[in-house]
């Protein structure tokens, strides 16, 4: 019996049913899988091993203990990246936090007179009100700023002995910084005098409690001194005292007592650091002062150096070389700082039947370092500075010392004529010295300048007079004479000819061009020149050969004698004594009827210039030119004028005319006769 097809579609919707029932748990697994292993791999890829994830359908839960409440929200934003954050359940829970480390309790007091200000955290027992109360027994209660917090914890061991402390330190010192903490003080203060600085130290030393370690730092500010002193004694037996002695810094006293021990002082030195310095320099003024009468006891003086102020004084307790004190004085007095005032004096001689004291010297001296060092006596301080400005003119600025003195009495008229004269003398000198008396001027030392002693005696007679009365005795050094090695002219060109026997000046085919090939002969020529004489008289003369117009021939070689005076200038030689001319094909020395004469014939001369009449060493390496040369002498050279020129390329007429030619060199003279040629 058939079933009615009724049953059959009923049959076939359950078993579709079944299906999707079956395939939407699949999907339901696959998805809780999915969801749940990116999670985890989130989870672990950050180290939070402590999580577990578990999958309930669409949602994600996240269980397992996390060590604190950072770690539990970075889990949270961990899963959120992979899939929504609304789907994701915070089952987690957060482990009890370890007992919390009791905070470090500190008070920080600051007192400014009747303000005092308080900040920290405190224990809660503290008495806070009693803090008020006690700070109100040394400043109003309406100035004290009350900045303290408190935290319920145990107080610290000897907290409250720390406590008692600086608030009895803090009521001692009206102007200070207290600072507070379990078993420890800091006290800072200002006191007004060093007497007052020694009382709080002793007090307070005296205050501290047991178990409680404290830190003093309690200042004092420096005394003022009226006036700024310092007395500076060597005696006849050498011993040097500092009977008083003031600075303005720790630095300005080291130098000082630097200064005093290498003058001779031993043992302790007080020197007192205090204000009311009148100058900057106060040291450097005490120091130029010791080493002053350090350098008079070490020519076998003494004396005292006594500075009140901007007021100076050295004096020596006895006489001695009049021109030894003033070097010594003068230099103190040309180094001296602005603001001060220097006065030195010494005893007149004991034998009073003495001749009259030696005449006012004035000294110059050149050593061989090329230091000068000026001595004497000069009439005024514009004579000074114009001596010690005219000597760093002559001999550079940082080579010149100056020791002298402005003292006017007893210098004679034109003093300050003979002083400026004899600096020049000293300027002609490789070292030596200058002395002048109002009789006489002596020069003596030694020179590389051949004329030095001709140059300095015309001078002197020109500035002084015919009737001056002066002695030279300078010696004529050969090894100090820049000059005395160099060849003489005729040798340099002999040079230059040996270089050009192997190797010629080269151009490019028809133009004025230095070939890359003569570049190095060019730098021989270059180098033999620059160990010449300066001023050297010197012909750079031009050649080419018979091919071509004449006046194209007479313009090309010009303009190749212009370029090889260009190019030794370049490479810096002194060519102002030179002349560059061109000759074009005149003086051929071989047949220009092939092309090893035409070769021949294109050339660069270099000869010297002799005037009429003398005769070189250097003629009889010259030779005769066929059709009549000169009979004046030269010593020459010829180099090669152009590279090879094949004889079916050699340049026409309308070649040479448009063959390119460097700038022509500067105008010099020219040479008012030709010179013979060598080969």
């Amino acid at each position: 019996m058939a079933l009615p097809r009724i049953t059959y579609q009923a049959l076939a919707f359950v078993a579709a049913a079944g299906i999707c029932a079956v395939g939407a748990g699949g999907a339901v697994v696959l998805v809780e899988r999915s969801s749940a292993e990116a999670v985890t791999g989130a989870l672990q890829q950050q180290g939070m091993e402590w999580a577990t994830v578990l999958a309930d359908g669409l949602q994600v839960v996240i269980e397992g203990e996390a060590p604190n409440e950072v770690a539990r929200l970075h889990a949270m934003s961990a899963a959120a990246t992979m899939v929504d954050g609304a789907r994701v359940v915070d089952n987690m829970s957060v482990r009890p936090p370890s007992d919390i480390a009791a905070p470090v309790f500190s008070i920080e007091m600051l007192r400014n007179e009747d303000a005092v200000s308080l900040i920290g955290l405190i224990p809660s027992a503290t008495d806070r009100a009693a803090i008020v109360r006690r700070i109100s027994g040394f400043a109003p209660t309406e100035t004290v700023t009350d900045l303290l917090n408190t935290a319920d914890y145990p107080v610290p061991e000897n907290w409250n002995a720390a406590v008692t402390y600086a608030f009895r330190a803090l009521q001692l010192l009206p102007r200070s910084k207290v600072s507070v903490g379990a078993g420890r003080v800091s006290v800072s203060g200002i006191s007004e005098s060093t007497e007052q600085q020694a009382e709080y130290e002793t007090t307070l030393s005296r205050w501290i409690p047991n178990g409680v370690v404290v830190d003093l730092n309690i200042t004092a500010p420096r005394p003022v001194l009226t006036p700024f002193t310092l007395r500076f004694r060597i005696d006849d037996g050498g011993i040097a005292t500092m009977e008083a002695c003031s600075a303005d810094s720790d630095e300005a006293r080291a130098s000082i007592i630097a200064t005093a021990r290498a003058a001779g002082l031993a043992g302790n030195v007080a020197c007192t650091i205090g204000l009311g310095s009148p100058s900057s320099e106060w040291a450097r003024m005490a120091n130029l002062g010791i080493s002053a009468l350090a350098e008079i006891a070490h020519e076998g003086g003494s004396g005292t150096l006594t500075m009140l102020d901007t007021d100076v004084r050295l004096a020596a307790a006895e006489p001695m070389d009049q021109a030894v004190f003033d070097r010594i004085i003068g230099r103190v007095e040309n180094s001296l700082p602005a603001t001060f005032s220097f006065a030195a004096d010494m005893p007149p001689p004991v034998d009073t039947d003495a001749s009259a004291p030696p005449p006012p010297q004035f000294y110059v001296s050149l050593n061989t370092d090329g230091q000068v060092i000026l001595t004497g006596r000069t009439a005024d301080e514009l004579l000074n500075a114009s001596a010690g400005n005219f000597a760093r003119a002559h001999f550079g600025a940082n080579n010149v010392i100056m020791a002298t003195r402005v003292l006017p009495d007893g210098l004679p008229q034109g003093w300050s004529l003979r002083v400026l004269a004899g600096i020049e003398a000293l300027s002609h000198l490789h070292n030596g010295n200058v002395l002048i008396t109002p009789d006489t001027i002596n020069v003596r030392g030694m020179t590389g300048e051949a004329e030095a002693s001709n140059i300095i005696s015309q001078f002197l007679i020109d500035k002084l007079g015919q009737g001056a009365n002066f002695n030279v005795n300078v010696e004529y050094i050969e090894a100090l004479d820049p000059t005395a090695g160099l060849p003489e002219p005729a040798e340099c060109v002999q040079r230059i000819i040996d270089l050009n026997a192997t190797n010629k000046i080269a151009f490019d085919p028809g133009s004025a061009q230095i070939a890359g090939s003569a570049l190095k002969v060019i730098d021989d020529i270059a180098d033999v020149l620059r160990g010449c004489p300066a001023d050297l008289p010197i012909l750079v003369a031009g050649y080419t050969d018979s091919q071509g117009r004449d006046e194209m021939n007479l313009r090309l070689s010009q303009d190749r004698a212009d370029a090889v005076l260009s190019a030794l200038r370049m490479r810096r030689v002194p060519v102002s004594s030179f002349t560059a001319t061109g000759f074009g094909e005149a003086d051929p020395i071989a047949s220009n009827d092939t092309e090893e004469g035409r070769e021949a014939n294109r050339r660069i001369a270099f000869s010297l210039i002799v005037p009429e009449g003398e005769v070189t060493a250097a003629d009889t390496e010259d030779e005769a030119v066929e059709d009549g040369a000169d009979t004046e002498s030269t010593a020459a050279t010829d180099t090669e004028a152009a590279a090879d020129d094949q004889a079916e390329d050699a340049p026409t007429e309308d070649a040479t005319e448009d063959a390119p030619a460097v700038e022509p060199g500067p105008e010099v003279p020219l040479a008012r006769q030709r010179p013979e040629q060598a080969n």
